[in-house]
């Protein structure tokens, strides 16, 4: 739920129209904008740029409605409204993603939480997940650097069926990451790092690994990031919890 909000009851006249317009939708997002909202968001560090103050709920059920609509969603991006964009990740459909078309939308992150429903609810269902994760994570801007550990994240979370060895490819941009202090790429490449680490005992292992190493290099933000996903990935729930899938 962005910023603790509650949803406003998705307006019925939507699903009535027998043809979606990027105009049509618009006009019941800025319906169910809420104004005082947009200050709560920002104080989640939600950009207020372009932003409604239309709850993450909302969005999700007007998604539901929509259903997947490829070229809906491109005119909803291109109309930079912030809950558009975060509309436009859910209604989309991943087989007809391009490789360009994720390689514009990151260049328009501007707030994590467009950043990582795109990548969770979009990209990481392609089949350029893996090598956009670390192309991006080499970037230097700071959106697209979090999409490319957010990617990371999500792609442990989701892909079910991807081998150990794609995952273990993510290590090294893990520990170059963990010393960008920025505080958006830092937490995504924690992120990235304890929801491999919770995959299995094997990776568990190699997460731990990786984190007494990234602990070494001394910098405020590897410190950070290796002490708090070590913390996880030792706990006794976590390890229960990987015993019994084992």
């Amino acid at each position: 739920m962005l910023g603790g909000l509650h949803p406003k009851v998705f307006r019925s006249s939507l699903a009535l129209e027998t043809k979606l317009s990027v105009e049509g939708v618009l006009r019941e997002l800025k319906a169910m904008g809420d104004p005082e909202a947009v200050e709560g968001m920002a104080r989640f560090g939600i950009s207020s740029a372009n932003t409604l103050g239309v709850s993450l709920p909302a969005l999700r059920e007007m998604a539901k409605k929509i259903g997947k609509d490829h070229s809906l969603a491109l005119g909803l991006w291109a109309t930079k409204v912030h809950e558009a964009r975060i509309l436009a990740a859910l209604v989309d459909d991943p087989k007809l993603v391009t490789e360009g078309q994720m390689d514009r939308w990151v260049e328009d992150f501007d707030s994590w939480d467009v950043c990582d429903g795109c990548c969770g609810n979009l990209f990481d269902r392609t089949p350029y997940a893996f090598a956009k994760a670390l192309e991006w994570a080499g970037r230097e801007e700071e959106f697209v650097k979090r999409a490319g550990f957010a990617m990371m994240a999500e792609l442990a979370v989701h892909d079910k069926k991807a081998p150990d060895e794609a995952f273990v490819a993510f290590f090294q941009s893990i520990e170059d990451g963990s010393t960008d202090g920025r505080n958006f790429v830092k937490k995504a490449v924690n992120w990235a790092l304890r929801q491999i680490g919770k995959r299995n005992l094997r990776l568990n292992g190699e997460a731990l690994e990786v984190a007494a190493r990234i602990a070494k290099n001394g910098t405020p933000s590897g410190r950070w990031v290796a002490s708090d996903a070590a913390r996880e990935l030792k706990s006794e729930a976590v390890k229960k919890k990987l015993r019994r899938s084992s």
